[in-house]
């Protein structure tokens, strides 16, 4: 895996198929590109936080045009409130990167960084973005829960994992909606639905679910496994 920085990230046109994707984007009615971040997103939260949220990729006309995780899309709509009243967010609304949220004990990301067409990021694209993942997460040295929002974001977590020889097979964690696993090395990671309007919609995840889910986080992070 190669060495990158967070410091890299802006510019980076590793995914020909992502950075064709993000120059011919069209704009959402009634704006233009100008309006659109249009560039790789990295993660924000609190730099001491013991919790990582890593989500899929950045929304089309979300975080693709503000330019921060989960703001100005439907995922982030359903769950910036829950996070708020779960203590893991200053406010309840996330609109724009200026909008003066912040994060307490939270760190939030994607696994891939760049806007996928149809949302559906190619395996070499995850495996480019892993080692920005990486560097978001050595950032975090309080760090003792990952939650892992989707399939994809929780296998390419684990592919992680497989790589740096932390964990021996990606089929010793199944993943389930509030899945709980410790690894070798002693953090925790816990399996999420997405929260994509589709899965709000379709009822797959409930407002219920996740801030059961996140009172788990919670515990876990501040009582470790007593709680398991």
């Amino acid at each position: 895996m190669s060495i990158v920085s967070l410091a890299d990230l802006e510019h980076c046109r590793n995914c020909p198929r992502l950075a064709d994707y993000l120059a011919t984007l069209p704009p959402r009615r009634g704006l233009s590109r100008a309006d659109y971040w249009n560039r790789p997103v990295a993660g924000f939260g609190d730099p001491q936080a013991r919790v990582l949220l890593i989500g899929l990729a950045p929304g089309a006309h979300g975080a693709n045009r503000t330019g921060r995780p989960f703001t100005g899309d439907g995922a982030g709509d359903f769950m910036y409130p829950l996070l708020f009243r779960a203590g893991f967010a200053s406010h309840g609304e996330a609109v724009h990167a200026d909008d003066g949220l912040t994060l307490r004990d939270l760190y939030i990301t994607n696994a891939v960084k760049c806007v996928p067409p149809q949302n559906k990021p190619l395996p070499g694209e995850f495996a480019r973005c892993r080692p920005y993942l990486l560097d978001e997460q050595a950032r975090l040295t309080r760090l003792k829960v990952v939650v892992l929002l989707g399939r994809g974001a929780f296998d390419s977590y684990l592919r992680l994992c497989l790589e740096r020889g932390e964990i021996r097979r990606i089929a010793d964690y199944p993943f389930g909606h509030g899945a709980v696993y410790r690894l070798p090395g002693g953090l925790w990671i816990v399996a999420s639905y997405h929260t994509s309007r589709y899965n709000v919609q379709t009822g797959r995840i409930t407002p219920e679910m996740f801030e059961s889910l996140l009172a788990r986080v919670r515990r876990l992070a501040e009582e470790g496994d007593i709680f398991v």
